[in-house]
């Protein structure tokens, strides 16, 4: 590729299949005890790795996980993409139900009326006599982008790239923080359509810096490339399924269709024109399970 690749392995972090919400669910777990909850809920595609994981941490400390999930959310700006079809039983779905979580299918709509379904859920729940901690989709809020941000200090500081999947926006929000200030060039590979999600960042920033100090972080401070989002969130891409291969092949290394395969064909094609070089780190996200939903 005319880089020296090195890869950060977030799919091998081994809890629940692997992948970088662990990380974020080290804090948010203590968090919802803390807050005394016996109930957790949240929301998400439903081939989620967030979820997933959720799940899973839910179960091992006690906690019922209740998600309302969708099998294609998308942007009410964008529409929803064509194409993508997937076994919605299969992958991160059946690992959901072994794990125990109270999975709620509504018909695909936009982010926000996903929002309202898991508000619902919630409310549910609370006139159950159940006490409710709520965590926003993929936990993005400031305790899931801190946790990215002690992520970053694991890496060597002599990388002058480190690239990777974003969407939600704490994996960026954190890694951006860790290296702000820094030669380290952090980009994000769009996984979602929206351009304005850096000024999300910028907002999640914010939180973080309100609570731990740090830097104070505005959305020309994130490097976010739309080029390879593909027909839309959820959907895979054709250069996002020719990279999956290509790792595979090369190295044994498995991505994902959503988010890693799309981030490593944007990574491929940076390096191919010179648009990154030098000493590169890809932060593989994780979420192999998606691959057993998307037959194509």
């Amino acid at each position: 590729m005319g880089v020296d690749l090195w890869i950060k392995r977030d799919d091998l972090t081994g809890f629940a299949m692997g992948g970088n919400k662990g990380r974020k669910l080290e804090y948010l777990m203590a968090a919802a005890l803390a807050s005394g909850a016996d109930t957790v809920v949240s929301c998400g595609s439903a081939q989620s790795n967030f979820v997933r994981q959720l799940g899973a941490a839910c179960a091992c400390v006690g906690l019922h996980c209740g998600a309302a999930v969708m099998k294609l959310p998308y942007s009410a700006d964008s529409g929803k993409p064509t194409g993508g079809a997937i076994f919605p039983e299969n992958g991160n779905v059946i690992l959901d139900r072994l794990v125990g979580i109270d999975l709620r299918m509504h018909p695909d709509g936009t982010w926000e009326e996903l929002d309202a379904r898991v508000e619902d859920l919630e409310s549910e729940y609370r006139a159950q006599g159940r006490t409710v901690y709520r965590i926003p989709i993929g936990g993005s809020n400031w305790l899931g982008a801190y946790a990215f941000e002690q992520a970053g200090y694991e890496i060597p500081p002599d990388f002058d790239w480190i690239v990777f999947a974003s969407s939600s926006g704490s994996t960026q929000t954190g890694l951006a923080r860790a290296f702000h200030g820094s030669p380290t060039q952090v980009l994000g590979i769009a996984c979602d359509p929206e351009p304005d999600m850096v000024e999300d960042f910028a907002e999640l920033a914010e939180a973080v810096r309100a609570e731990v100090g740090g830097p104070a972080l505005n959305s020309t401070d994130f490097l976010f490339n739309l080029g390879f989002v593909g027909p839309g969130y959820g959907v895979p891409s054709e250069d996002g399924n020719v990279a999956i291969t290509y790792l595979a092949q090369a190295e044994g290394i498995f991505l994902d269709p959503i988010y890693s395969g799309k981030a490593f064909a944007g990574l491929i094609a940076l390096a191919s024109s010179g648009a990154v070089s030098g000493k590169v780190l890809f932060w593989h996200t994780g979420g192999t399970p998606a691959l057993f939903a998307y037959p194509s």
